[in-house]
């Protein structure tokens, strides 16, 4: 019964990212996203994502008066988390962007987490992600696929991360009530937990309460 309501809530969770993958077709980058005079938000979304993953909480952010920066460097981000980790502390020295909040999705926040550590110049405050797997997925080991398979907890990457406390602090971890592609959750040992009531490693990213849960990690003092 249990093994069912998995496949049921990892099918059902499907239409939401193919829905969300519609959102980046034609649209470019708002303009509006580059103004306001909030803190600096860098977006960084998931494993075969693009930025429009998290449009429905760019456009929030933005609105609510957070200059909302998109790296096109990432692509549909499969390359290795410190590679990529290494891409977004680039980005922020070639931006000058000092104070950012990372706003994170799924291996988006693995990425944060590994910027965090390598942030050598301290442009990087905060990073709140949205359904990450901090400790790994046991559906991982399911995969033959490399970029997937990144994501076991046994992996030397997402054991270093684990192994590494010093910016949990920093670090609020929002996820659903149950995510079928995390069944062990994404709980952060100290960082700030926001567990929501909706159900779906996609369909938290639309979700208002999420939304408001990412607006709020932002803007705390």
């Amino acid at each position: 019964m249990k093994i069912r309501r998995h496949a049921r809530h990892l099918l059902g969770d499907y239409p939401n990212a193919l829905r969300m993958r519609g959102l980046g077709f034609p649209r470019p980058v708002p303009a509006a996203y580059g103004a306001g005079a909030g803190r600096q938000v860098v977006i960084v979304p998931g494993v075969y994502e693009r930025w429009h993953f998290l449009r429905p909480i760019a456009d929030r952010l933005a609105e609510a008066g957070h200059p909302v920066h998109v790296l096109a460097e990432l692509g549909i981000n499969a390359r290795p988390i410190p590679r990529t980790a290494q891409s977004v502390l680039e980005a922020l020295r070639r931006l000058d962007l000092r104070g950012v909040a990372l706003v994170a999705h799924s291996k988006g926040g693995l990425i944060g987490k590994a910027a965090m550590l390598e942030d050598a110049e301290g442009r990087i405050d905060r990073l709140v992600a949205v359904a990450t797997p901090f400790s790994g997925s046991r559906m991982a080991d399911l995969t033959l696929v490399p970029s997937l398979r990144a994501f076991r907890p046994r992996h030397p990457v997402i054991r270093r991360l684990v192994a590494e406390r010093d910016v949990n602090a920093r670090i609020t971890s929002i996820f659903p009530a149950f995510d079928p592609h995390i069944p062990e959750g994404s709980a952060i040992d100290g960082g700030t937990n926001v567990r929501l009531g909706v159900v779906g490693h996609f369909r938290v990213l639309e979700d208002p309460e999420a939304i408001d849960a990412v607006l709020a990690a932002v803007e705390r003092d």
